[in-house]
């Protein structure tokens, strides 16, 4: 028997952007195809819904989202505090977890008639790069990172850029402090030192252990919260400690390669006892921020802040360039260089992404 080996084809650039091209154009076809059926289905309920059987109009919350189908709590009303089901009229664009609405109860579904305007909101692209509403109307993102698996500066610089930019408060959250021993200990100090010294707000917990537990449940109350991070951070867990009637599944750490199984299909808003919101959102591995300008980048660097438009150079991108005042300041000790090296990085996927 003869085997032939073949060397692997190296793709240039320009190759692998056309074969990306041609698989989001693939799955754009099949998301539109999907998304007809949906249409016509949606459109079946709303014709069978029998509108003189529709009760007032009310204030409610959206819970949860399914697509048209909506989760909706009553904020008004003889059944405040209740969760109902509803169809979304075809007229109202696309609803989050978070978003205040105008309904009305009905059977078997109720109706939501009109979405009630957002103080801000989180977003992020889908796979084929259409930006998506997350949640709505939110005080604080937690990001919440663990020891296992291992916490990037890179993916928590994302974060931040993202709360930066959509005017949320961002709160660092290292979970499983129960993991840490001497084989972790000083990477994680070094990497959450570098967020203390810029001025984020950042805490560590333990779900196992309850360490902590009582100073996050106090910096949560009477404000919505959003949990995102990585699959297998403990999202779930920490949900189903704050809030032990939410009776969220929690998802065990894959063996092979220590990324969590997605255990969270649909952000869902729950209720404090004492006062607050928090949405527990579905895991995200990797937070993208193409849709984003440099401008818009820079501003996510805070600490960047008192050197911006000091360079010697209008078009400097910070790397090596003569009379740079931010790589000036690195030098100085006055901004950390694993934070423009980071900067530089997500820079880079913006130049990759126009290209």
């Amino acid at each position: 028997m003869i085997i032939c080996l073949m060397k692997k084809k190296q793709l240039n650039r320009r190759q692998l952007w056309r074969i990306q091209k041609m698989q989001n154009a693939y799955a754009e076809r099949a998301a539109k195809k999907e998304s007809r059926i949906v249409q016509e289905r949606d459109q079946q309920i709303e014709q069978g819904i029998d509108s003189s059987s529709l009760g007032d109009d009310q204030k409610g919350i959206v819970i949860s989202n399914f697509g048209q189908q909506l989760d909706i709590e009553a904020l008004d009303g003889e059944g405040q505090g209740k969760v109902h089901r509803c169809f979304q009229r075809s007229n109202i664009d696309s609803l989050v977890t978070g978003d205040y609405v105008i309904w009305q109860s009905g059977d078997p579904v109720g109706v939501v008639t009109a979405a009630l305007p957002r103080n801000n909101f989180l977003e992020r692209p889908s796979a084929l790069g259409e930006l998506k509403p997350v949640a709505a109307n939110i005080d604080y993102i937690v990001i919440v990172i663990a020891p296992l698996p291992e916490p990037f500066g890179n993916l928590i610089d994302r974060y931040l850029v993202a709360a930066e930019h959509y005017q949320i408060k961002p709160l660092i959250l290292l979970n499983k402090s129960d993991l840490i021993d001497e084989t972790n200990r000083e990477a994680l100090e070094a990497l959450l030192g570098i967020y203390k010294d810029i001025g984020y707000e950042v805490q560590q917990v333990s779900t196992k252990t309850g360490s902590n537990l009582e100073q996050l449940n106090s910096s949560l109350q009477n404000n919505t919260s959003v949990f995102v991070g990585q699959s297998g951070v403990g999202k779930s867990a920490l949900v189903n400690i704050l809030l032990p009637d939410a009776n969220t599944q929690v998802g065990a750490l894959s063996a092979n390669r220590d990324k969590g199984r997605h255990t969270t299909t649909s952000a869902r808003l729950f209720h404090f006892p004492e006062g607050g919101d928090l949405i527990d959102s579905p895991g995200i591995r990797e937070f993208h921020l193409e849709h984003i300008n440099h401008d818009t980048l820079l501003n996510g660097f805070i600490e960047f802040h008192p050197f911006l438009g000091l360079c010697k150079f209008r078009d400097c991108k910070h790397e090596q360039e003569p009379g740079c005042s931010i790589n000036q300041a690195a030098s100085n000790n006055e901004i950390h260089p694993a934070r423009i090296k980071s900067y530089q990085s997500i820079r880079q996927t913006l130049t990759d992404a126009v290209y």
